[in-house]
């Protein structure tokens, strides 16, 4: 692999670390912004339960899309090192 490929595969890794904290803070400002009397959060519960979880998803789905990429960086490194 050449280094301007490698260079490219982390920019991508990096842009999905920015994608993952920018969900984790969206997720932390729908928590922070959560209806304070009881009957409002009942009723926004679910709605903010949804999002969260999406967020999570996406969340964990990008962790392991970095996870692979950095392990086939590694098989790629190794072998140019070989």
């Amino acid at each position: 692999m050449s280094a301007a490929r490698i260079e490219q595969a982390m920019a991508r890794i990096n842009a999905a670390m920015a994608r993952i904290d920018t969900a984790h803070a969206e997720g932390a400002r729908v928590e922070d912004t959560a209806p304070t009397s009881a009957e409002p959060a009942r009723e926004a519960e679910p709605q903010n339960s949804a999002r969260v979880m999406a967020l999570v998803n996406a969340h964990e789905k990008l962790r392991e899309e970095v996870a692979d990429t950095i392990g086939e960086l590694d098989a790629l490194i190794e072998e140019l090192e070989a």
